[in-house]
């Protein structure tokens, strides 16, 4: 198993590794790559796929911590695990720290989670309008409130808690040195930028100075970057521009869970890619939708799930306009085979066009944020008492 939770004494890097293995508290990650929790994809049909390709530690779709709390049926299946899914990563969002202490004090306590991420990195509306997600740190003694009742209610059980953050709200209000130094005094185990501010969305380009930035100033747990990793060659070239401990990959596996393989060769030295011709992909989507029907046990909702996935895992390949629209609209395994049965097979990888971006990128957004929230870096009482509901408008998942 490449994914192991036994501790050693020294991180030492193998023969021709890039980078020693990732050691996030008691939990060693031989290559040194984490799947970005997203929401409707990183289920644990595609976290199969994505093990099953390489190595890394795979995060579950974020949850809200009121939801946990609350056991509301989304929650509990986001954080469903397979037997053999080790060790089992959970990300939580929330603005209350007694409320995500309760959360995290549940995961522990029920041996839910082997691994904690706290988001502080979502830019959606619906979040940093409650003053969440990216946003949340430019309060910064909520941000620390929050970071430290995770950390006490995980430590009686040995599971490490990490952060996931973006650089700040806009560029005139950057937040991330002073929250990855807070988040560090406070005990967590590891801390990823995602190179972009709340404003950015996901458009323009990552700044990975940003993610060297802080790898200068967080000395005593790893950084991990985030942010425009398109293929393995990205990753290494990421490492050599910022010296980050590894990596945390999101949009860049849309579609390609293989990603994983060539990541795990990049990071071991080696040259070797995968590139799939239009049989091998088609099988791995007919295999993705089996998964997808086990873990949702509905095969309708199992394939309108899946349509998402189409333009990602056909990208770049030749489908033409009537039967991509047709993949993109699937109800049944049945309706999936007839449409991948009509695929020339005999295509190979079609190289530039199949690489690159992938998933949403859009321009950039003013956040959304609740009335006065940058008057003051602190937290007044009035907001502190909206912040304490605010999580019953954020959905589970």
């Amino acid at each position: 198993m490449q994914t192991t939770t036994d501790t050693l004494p020294e991180r030492a890097r193998p023969a021709g590794a890039v980078l020693p293995p990732l050691r996030i508290g008691p939990i060693t990650v031989d290559t040194p790559v984490v799947l970005a929790p997203m929401a409707g994809v990183t289920n644990a049909a595609f976290r199969r796929l994505c093990r099953e390709s390489g190595a890394g530690l795979y995060v579950a779709e974020m949850t809200t911590s009121r939801a946990l709390v609350e056991r509301s049926p989304e929650s509990l299946r986001i954080i469903s695990f397979e037997p053999d899914e080790v060790p089992r990563s959970v990300q939580v969002y929330g603005v209350d720290p007694a409320t995500v202490g309760a959360a995290v004090r549940m995961l522990v306590e029920e041996d839910r989670a082997d691994h904690v991420d706290l988001n502080f990195g979502c830019p959606v509306p619906k979040v940093t309008r409650r003053g969440g997600g990216a946003v949340l740190p430019w309060k910064r003694d909520l941000f620390a409130s929050i970071v430290r009742a995770a950390v006490d209610a995980a430590r009686p059980a040995g599971v490490p808690v990490t952060v996931k953050m973006r650089k700040g709200i806009d560029e005139d209000h950057l937040t991330y040195v002073e929250a990855g130094l807070t988040a560090q005094d406070a005990g967590v185990a590891a801390v990823a930028l995602h190179g972009r501010t709340a404003a950015d969305y996901y458009s323009g380009t990552a700044d990975w100075d940003a993610i060297a930035t802080l790898k200068e100033a967080v000395t005593d747990i790893p950084v991990l970057g985030n942010g425009d990793i398109w293929s393995a060659e990205d990753a290494l070239a990421m490492v050599e521009h910022t010296r980050c401990d590894g990596v945390v990959v999101g949009r860049g596996c849309q579609g390609r869970p293989w990603l994983f393989a060539d990541l795990a060769a990049a990071f071991a030295g080696s040259p070797e890619r995968i590139r799939p011709g239009l049989e091998e992909v088609a099988a791995v989507v007919r295999r993705h939708a089996e998964l997808m029907v086990e873990h949702f046990g509905e095969e309708s909702k199992a394939l309108r799930e899946m349509r998402k996935h189409m333009a990602w895992y056909f990208k770049g390949y030749v489908v033409g306009g009537e039967l991509r629209a047709q993949l993109g609209l699937v109800s049944s395994l049945a309706e999936l085979d007839d449409r991948l049965a009509r695929l020339d097979h005999d295509q190979p990888y079609p190289g530039a066009p199949a690489e690159g971006q992938r998933g949403r990128a859009g321009s950039p957004k003013r956040p959304i944020l609740p009335y006065g929230w940058l008057d003051s870096r602190e937290l007044s009482d009035e907001f502190r008492r909206e912040l304490h509901e605010a999580e019953l408008s954020v959905s589970g998942g």
